[in-house]
């Protein structure tokens, strides 16, 4: 047999082959395969570190169906990547986790793991054990987050003073690209988000606010409707566009326009 695989036998005697490809993988144990972890988080980092902040580049991903999208959101540059290595899978789920429970900050994140992991490598090339190291790490958060408590102020919400709100939205859309209807975009979600807010329980549930987009126009002409948005077009030309204090009928079953049909009756 040639030296690409073994012929063997199995116990019915029906042949197979045993491919040899062990010799041309390579196996790293110790601390050569902690650094190609990080090597691997770092990439991924690196990849979204020209994104970050109002300066950030904007990326151009193309999917395999040939949809071309252009962001600079860490959570969709991310979700978007054809990610194999296991450690560079935790930082998309991290980025992942950050947008669910935040719904900002998602480049931050990654870029703030991969520069942790860029010191984590120093300190192993000094002969730090990681478990050392990831204690580090841990009692360090817990001084970052007291000196947060010690210095950071508490804003109450108030429904008749949305200014406040409205300029810490304008600082998260700084970097999209919205950003020359800055006001108007962010004024539109703090209205949104005050529309469906419980005040007694703190909690915004997210699945009352729905984003619809539609061909034309302009970026200006972007505007909150308070109710239900239903996305038909006009039977007839004559039929008028605007219509108030109207009683509606909501129906379970599929309400179209149907052709004339022929038929016989026979009595």
């Amino acid at each position: 047999m040639s030296a690409a695989g073994t012929l063997a036998f199995d116990e019915y005697g029906r042949p197979f082959i045993i491919i040899r490809d062990q010799e041309r993988k390579k196996r790293l144990t110790g601390v050569d395969a902690l650094k190609a972890h990080i090597q691997a988080a770092r990439a991924v980092a690196n990849t979204l570190k020209t994104s970050l902040g109002p300066k950030g580049l904007d990326k151009m991903m193309i999917s395999s169906d040939g949809d071309v999208t252009v962001t600079n959101d860490g959570a969709t540059i991310l979700k978007m990547m054809d990610v194999e290595h296991q450690i560079a899978k935790l930082l998309v789920q991290l980025s992942q986790s950050q947008d669910d429970e935040i719904g900002d900050g998602t480049t931050g994140v990654v870029v703030l793991a991969g520069s942790l992991m860029e010191q984590a490598e120093q300190l192993l090339d000094r002969g730090i054990h990681p478990i050392r190291i990831a204690d580090g790490f841990e009692l360090a958060a817990r001084h970052a987050i007291e000196h947060l408590d010690k210095i950071g102020d508490s804003y109450p919400v108030d429904v008749a003073n949305t200014e406040p709100l409205i300029q810490t939205a304008m600082t998260t859309l700084g970097s999209k690209i919205i950003n020359r209807c800055h006001r108007q975009m962010a004024e539109i979600a703090v209205q949104a988000v005050l529309s469906v807010a419980d005040f007694d329980r703190k909690d915004v549930d997210f699945e009352l606010i729905k984003v619809e987009g539609k061909v034309g126009g302009k970026l200006e002409d972007s505007m909150l409707v308070r109710g239900v948005v239903v996305d038909k077009d006009f039977s007839h030309p004559q039929m008028p566009k605007e219509l108030h204090d109207v009683k509606i009928a909501i129906l379970t079953c599929p309400f179209e326009q149907i052709g004339r049909a022929s038929c016989r009756e026979r009595v």
